[in-house]
């Protein structure tokens, strides 16, 4: 019997693989956008929708709960049946999803809406670094993996301002409707150059694992967005609190009695492995500080237009896209290591330069410190992403690629969790009762917010370069 060539013996593959590359990083690109463009957009659907502002919340969250939950689910089907083949698929439920969003019929109708759309989206993300591993050589992954980790953090930091540009012309069903024409091209490109899956492993899949993993993500953030509106101390928050906690529970205790588990814990023996993905975890959170707090910050304390606005917070994701590139090249040249470090220490300089913005710091100085947070991911993603991708075995791919998304998208919703309890909590101290929006004519009592939110973002990016610091440390061992 004839041996089939993989990727990178494939001269077709091979031809194309660039073409490969930009059909998965579009798509990485706008399930990642999804995450973040939402938020601007939220008092214009709170008004047209005639809702109250803390439940179009749930608009964003619903999305990155269920992208968190589906993740290990979708890389462990990638690996058992073709990563190319969930990512096909992926890609009409996200395009369907977006189409469906845009319809203004009720709150409840848009909220089914994300969750398909999140379905598409966890099914895309659980599978592209996999199949960027597989169809690109050694010496070329550090920049194909580094794209891909530059079109994450763009889409993760672009969405307000492309957001603000798209709502000062049209209505907000189109920042849902974009994703259409853009996911149709992307599709078409994926039919003509994309190849039959090779990898395939054909395990059975562990369904009570996931349902159980999925019920602990769901009631945990559940538990902390209804907190945050009701209070910690309310019965239902403490009962999903604990749904969570048994949830979590059975799932250790499913997962290591399983022959063919959801997550194969021996993959977290990989020193580098795991202390790559919780600096992932950390780095997200971080960014989804500026992406809750800095809009606040703009349009209402400084009273700057949604478009305005949006332009201006348009610094970080220009540099990046010109950053990560040559971050990738790099990386692929000298190695990561002091790519890594350079990163996270400019991440952590700028949290500081966040602290002192107010009412009256001039609007280049904003523009600075969201520039170098652009190159601080730049630096930081790219050789972070090869690191994770770089230091498992082929038929482990799928599942590090997922279990790579998975630590993004739960960093990102860590950060939006942990940046607005951060902030509603230092605003009620400094106001005396309990605050969870934007007071108007107060913009003190928010500024005081803000620096406690960024200290906290510095202290998380000071984390992050300790444990960056040992994991080089332990690989040189």
């Amino acid at each position: 019997m004839e041996r089939k060539l993989n990727f990178q013996e494939d001269p077709f593959v091979q031809k194309n693989r660039w073409w490969i590359l930009v059909a998965v990083a579009m798509f990485t690109f706008m399930s990642t956008l999804d995450s973040s463009i939402v938020n601007i957009a939220l008092p214009t659907i709170s008004r047209e929708m005639n809702v109250p502002m803390n439940q179009t919340e749930w608009v964003v969250s619903i999305y990155l709960m269920i992208v968190c939950a589906c993740l290990l689910l979708f890389g462990k089907i990638g690996d058992s049946f073709g990563k190319i083949k969930i990512f096909r698929i992926g890609t009409v439920v996200f395009v369907l999803g977006s189409l469906l969003c845009g319809f203004n019929h009720s709150l409840g109708f848009l909220l089914f809406a994300r969750i398909v759309q999140a379905i598409g989206a966890s099914m895309t993300m659980a599978t592209n670094s996999g199949i960027a591993t597989e169809v690109f050589p050694l010496n070329e992954r550090g920049r194909a993996l580094g794209a891909i980790g530059a079109f994450v953090s763009l889409g993760s930091i672009a969405g307000p301002g492309l957001g603000g540009l798209i709502l000062a012309q049209f209505s907000w069903s189109y920042i849902f409707w974009i994703n259409i024409p853009i996911g149709l091209i992307t599709i078409f490109i994926g039919e003509k150059f994309l190849p039959q899956d090779i990898e395939k492993s054909g395990q059975k899949i562990d369904m009570t694992g996931f349902a159980y993993f999925a019920i602990a993500i769901l009631t945990f953030f559940g538990g902390i967005f209804i907190g945050q509106e009701k209070g910690f101390a309310v019965p239902v928050v403490l009962v999903l609190f604990a749904v969570a906690f048994i949830a979590l529970f059975l799932f250790l205790r499913v997962e290591k009695s399983k022959a063919v588990p959801l997550i194969s814990f021996t993959v977290f023996k990989n020193k580098i492995f795991t202390m790559s993905l919780l600096t992932a975890v950390l780095i997200f959170a971080s960014n989804f500080f500026v992406n809750v707090v800095i809009p606040f910050y703009l349009q209402n304390a400084r009273h700057l237009s949604a478009s305005y606005a949006g332009l201006l917070m348009m610094v970080f994701p220009l540099l990046m896209v010109v950053g990560s590139p040559i971050s990738g090249y790099l990386t692929d040249k000298i190695g990561p290591e002091l790519l890594t470090i350079g990163g996270l220490m400019v991440l952590a300089a700028t949290s500081l330069m966040y602290m002192f913005l107010d009412m009256h710091t001039p609007i280049w100085y904003y523009a600075l410190a969201t520039g170098l947070m652009g190159v601080g991911n730049a630096l930081f993603q790219s050789p972070n992403n090869t690191m994770v991708m770089s230091s498992v075995e082929k038929k482990d791919l799928g599942v590090a690629g997922s279990l790579n998304s998975f630590a993004r998208n739960f960093g990102m919703v860590v950060g939006i969790a942990l940046a607005t309890t951060i902030l509603y909590h230092a605003m009620s101290a400094a106001y005396g009762q309990r605050v969870t929006t934007y007071i108007a004519g107060r913009a003190d009592i928010f500024i005081f917010g803000m620096r406690m939110a960024f200290l906290t973002s510095f202290g998380i990016c000071m984390a992050a370069l300790v444990l960056t610091i040992i994991r080089f440390r332990k690989s040189r061992q």
